[in-house]
């Protein structure tokens, strides 16, 4: 017997098929509405991602965020070690250092340099520190953490519409803010010796001066840093290199680009075009890494790196190392690690620094599968940096 169909069953079908994926979303939503109602005011119907995707860990605000800095003079700071890690931040003449020996048991500081609000965010679990400006439509928002991790980096919220932001993007997920993007304010991850010979003066977050005092200094992830297996991470992994392996990654000109520790660490300095345009990234030594012995102090040196825009003086450079020194080509002057000009006819001048940031490959992959991972094995200098530099670019 043949079974006759209705013309109209195809379209009943596809119409239950998207009632139900709309009363799934819903009821989805309904759960997270219903089960965190009490405590979230967020717009659960402004996602741009699954709701699905948030894994929840802890508490909201398991990690207290920082309101309140306190500081001391780096001169006078004694329980940082010369290699302990510290994110550098240079704004309205003023240099501060945010330790993750700190904002590993914090994750969020608010803070305020002149006349910009900015949100200093470490995440353990991704290794990325990232700093933003924390202004949205003319209001400094207040971030903290949500308790929630999605591809195992942490989520953030504001206190103004408590819309869900990814720590690694500076994007809002969920929310009434949903699809906002906050500005990357470059910063640099150093040793605090280094930081602290540089600007003897500067300031050091030490603490909240409305906070009880933690056990600063110590490391919950111990050996984290040499797993092959990511913490919370289910999605795939883009096998060009380890998932934690140490990557100075970011975007140029909207390029995602990484450059990977090992062979950073090997060239201490490599001159890069990315989307036409000349780039440096730098490696030094004299950084511990956050996530390798319980003690960040005495945890083995992993460097730290930085990208920036090689010109100076109107003219584009290309960098080699010398020793120890970093050396541009064209006049000889030694730059330091900050990206300043110390001694020759440059001295004085300072590179422009991209925002790129040492995180893990793993992390960073999940969010920009299309990076171009720089592999290479020429030293400093390539033919194609110097093409452009010929064409005056």
């Amino acid at each position: 017997m043949i079974k006759t169909v209705s013309r109209y069953q195809p379209l009943i079908v596809g119409l239950a098929v998207v009632v139900g994926f709309g009363l799934g979303g819903w009821w989805l939503r309904a759960q997270y509405t219903r089960d965190l109602g009490s405590e979230w005011r967020t717009d659960f119907s402004q996602t741009l991602t699954p709701l699905s995707e948030f894994v929840p860990v802890a508490e909201r605000d398991a990690l207290r965020p920082i309101d309140h800095p306190r500081w001391e003079p780096a001169a006078r700071v004694t329980w940082l070690g010369e290699r302990s890690p510290v994110i550098v931040v240079r704004l309205a003449e003023s240099a501060r250092a945010y330790p993750l020996a700190v904002l590993l048991h914090h994750g969020v500081v608010n803070d305020q340099i002149g006349d910009r609000p900015i949100a200093v965010t470490f995440c353990a679990l991704c290794n990325s520190p990232l700093v933003y400006d924390r202004q949205v439509n003319g209001v400094a928002l207040r971030f903290g953490t949500t308790g929630m991790l999605r591809h195992s980096g942490l989520i953030l919220w504001d206190d103004q519409t408590q819309s869900w932001w990814q720590q690694l993007t500076g994007v809002a997920l969920v929310g009434a803010l949903a699809g906002t993007t906050l500005d990357v304010i470059p910063a640099r991850l150093v040793g605090f010796g280094q930081f602290q010979e540089r600007f003897p003066e500067g300031a050091v977050l030490v603490g909240d001066a409305e906070l009880p005092p933690l056990s600063y200094g110590r490391n919950p992830y111990i050996g984290y840093d040499r797993s092959p297996q990511p913490v919370r991470y289910a999605g795939p992994v883009d096998m060009r290199l380890p998932a934690t392996e140490r990557v100075l990654a970011g975007l140029v000109h909207g390029q995602p680009v990484a450059y990977p520790f090992s062979v950073l660490a090997r060239h201490g300095v490599i001159n890069d075009v990315v989307s036409g345009w000349p780039v440096v990234a730098v490696w030094h030594a004299g950084t511990a890494s956050a996530l390798d012995r319980g003690k960040i102090d005495a945890s083995r040196d992993v460097g730290s790196a930085a990208l920036f825009s090689p010109m100076a003086a109107g003219r584009w450079l290309t960098f080699q190392r010398q020793g120890s020194l970093l050396v541009d080509e064209q006049t000889g002057s030694v730059w330091n690690l900050f990206g300043e000009a110390t001694h020759g006819p440059l001295a004085g001048a300072v590179l422009a620094q991209h925002p790129a940031q040492p995180l893990f490959w793993f992390a960073w992959a999940a969010h920009f599968p299309h990076t171009k991972v720089y592999h290479a094995p020429w030293p400093a200098s390539n033919s194609g940096a110097f093409e452009l530099i010929k064409e005056g670019r």
